[in-house]
Order: C-alpha cells, then sequence, then structure tokens
C-alpha cells in the first residue's frame, strides 16, 4: 500500500499525528482512517535550532513544547486527544526525552512494543507524546540508528517483502540489512559529511566548482576508481587524485567536485560489496533525496547491483507502521 499525499478535506478525520524530528528540522504527519495521509508540513525546528524562548526564560523543555505546538497544536486542538509519535533524534541524549536504544537482531515489528513518554502535562497539549528508541548493534566497533529503523519499518511493509538491503545515502549513510522481517545488521559510513569536509576545508577544494551543471562523465570516472587497481591504494590516497586530475587538465572545476562524489560513493559502494557474504544479489532499496539516491543507482549498477528501487514515502509510512504496532493507530 502506498501512502496517498492530499491536503486535508473537512469529511477526514485525524487518527494519528506522527513527527520526524530530527536534528536540523521537523516534519509532521496528519494521519486518517487506514493510515491515509491528510496533511504534512516541514519546519525548521530540529532538535539543534529549537524556537526562541521568551525573555528571561530557561525552563527546560520549553523550546521543545513551542516546536511541537507549532507542528502540529492547531490539528490537536482541531482533534483533541489524537495520539502522538515521534522518531529521530529527539530520543537522542540531546533530544526532548532520551528512548533508550534496542540491541539488534530486531523484528521490526515490535520496535513499537518500547516507547519513551513525555507526559501530557510536559508537552502542554493534553496528550502524551511516544518516542520511538534507536538500535544499537553491539560488537568491538559499536553501531547505532535514530530514525532509519522507521524507514525500513515503511519500506519493508510498501514492498511486501521479508529480505531485503536498505540503502540510505545521506551525511551519514546507512545500510541495513533485513532479513525474515528483522533487522539483523547494519553499517555506517560518513559519505556526506567527508564530502562537505573535504570540499570546505581541505586543498582539495580551493581548484573546485560547486555551482554549474552536474558532470555525470566525472562522477562515474570518480565512481569507477576504487573498483580499479589504483582503487588498492585505498581512499586516503586516491582522493588527492581530485587535484591532481585537476591540474592537469583532466577535469574541470565543476569535474573535480563530482568526481569526488563520485570517488567517496564508489568506495563505499566497494566497502559494502566487500562485507557482503553473497555480494549484492538481493533486492536493494534506496530511501533519501531523489537526485542523490540516483546517483547511488548509477554506481550500484557500475558494481553489478541491477536489483534496485528507490523508494518514496518510507518515512511516513513507516511511522504509522510502528504507530499501528504500538496500538496508537488501527
Amino acid at each position: 500500500m502506498t501512502l496517498p499525499t492530499t491536503s486535508a478535506t473537512t469529511g477526514d478525520r485525524t487518527t494519528l499525528i506522527a513527527l520526524d524530528w530530527g536534528t536540523s528540522s521537523l516534519r509532521a504527519y496528519r494521519f486518517g482512517a487506514h493510515g491515509k495521509l491528510l496533511d504534512k508540513r516541514a519546519l525548521p525546528w530540529g532538535i539543534m535550532n529549537l524556537p526562541p524562548l521568551p525573555d528571561g526564560s530557561n525552563e527546560t523543555g520549553q523550546g521543545f513544547r513551542l516546536a511541537l505546538l507549532a507542528a502540529c497544536g492547531d490539528w490537536l486542538q482541531a482533534a483533541p486527544g489524537t495520539a502522538l509519535i515521534a522518531a529521530g533524534m529527539i530520543g537522542s541524549k540531546q533530544g526532548w526525552r532520551e528512548a533508550p536504544y534496542l540491541d539488534t537482531p530486531q523484528a521490526l515489528n515490535a520496535i513499537g512494543n518500547t516507547l519513551t513518554l513525555v507526559d501530557a502535562a510536559e508537552t502542554g497539549l493534553g496528550v502524551p507524546l511516544h518516542i520511538v528508541p534507536g538500535l544499537l548493534q553491539q560488537g568491538a566497533l559499536p553501531n547505532v540508528m535514530r530514525g532509519e529503523e522507521t524507514q525500513v519499518a515503511g519500506i519493508l511493509d510498501q514492498l511486501q517483502v521479508d529480505d531485503l538491503l536498505v540503502g540510505l545515502p545521506g551525511t551519514h549513510s546507512k545500510w541495513v540489512h533485513v532479513h525474515d522481517k528483522y533487522i539483523t545488521h547494519f553499517d555506517t559510513f560518513m559519505t556526506g559529511e567527508m564530502y562537505a569536509a573535504l570540499c570546505k576545508h581541505t586543498i582539495l577544494g580551493r581548484t573546485m566548482q560547486q555551482d554549474g551543471n552536474a558532470d555525470d562523465a566525472a562522477f562515474l570516472r570518480g565512481a569507477a576508481v576504487a573498483n580499479s587497481a589504483d582503487g588498492r591504494a585505498g581512499l586516503l590516497s586516491n582522493i588527492f587524485s581530485s587535484r591532481t586530475l585537476g591540474l592537469t587538465g583532466a577535469l574541470s572545476p565543476r569535474g573535480q567536485t563530482d568526481y569526488l562524489s563520485g570517488l567517496l560513493i564508489g568506495h563505499e559502494i566497494a566497502a559494502l560489496l566487500t562485507l557482503a557474504k553473497d555480494g549484492l544479489q538481493q533486492p536493494i532499496a534506496l530511501i533519501g533525496d531523489d537526485s542523490l539516491c540516483q546517483r547511488y543507482q548509477q554506481v550500484l549498477a557500475l558494481y553489478g547491483a541491477t536489483d534496485v528501487n528507490i523508494a518514496a514515502a518510507a518515512t511516513e509510512h513507516g511511522l504509522w507502521q510502528l504507530a499501528v504496532h504500538a496500538g496508537l493507530a488501527s
């Protein structure tokens, strides 16, 4: 089932309000019967950028209350008592209330059984806020996620499959292995943050051009390096080639930017391929910005993975599914 996106209509009754509350932004969704998406909105009030407090006020939690009021206060006023659920960094140590991690392997339909509450008195809206926990992968090099588990739950239900590799490209890219509807393993690559840091804070960025038309050929050239003999030198050696290819005239200033992007994503996919026991033969779903997902799809094809779909509406669908599992929606 794919959730339709429509504007609110008079005959639709609100059954759930869900929030994707991250570090830099807050997205709110209003659902009707059977998970129909009635309305949605986006605000800049992530946990690190909350609304300004009234003069002289320093009460803990007031910034979160103001952001929550802006996100859905009018919806709750029109439909008092509606269940309220949130996923993402709102449940981190820097969030409103820390929602303890659940250990992996973790059944996706059990995540909604362990929600952390901000009670109704503290939300100020007459209903408690139910916060979805993140996931912790124990080991010598532990790994964590917050928010991605909700997206995985959404895409798995949409595709109606039990086994899937889910890629979530972004600042910190996640690759999540799902088997028999359990999250069994996941890896994190700081590809997006590394790209931004290299462009802005190293000598590589001095000869680059950020604007202008994308250079797809340069991007694919960079993506292919990790799968070549030169790639065996490793990423720390390869990244300097984005400068030297510019100095020798092989890449334009804009081409250097796209080449570096391809180089980083190529090494990410090459590492993923090395970690995968059976290669990348299982179905793959990508969740995130469309243009970025399309670039990842290109690189995956370059490395032999062709059963790749770009998912839509995974976050809101996952929030609805977890609310159903928690008994907050039906």
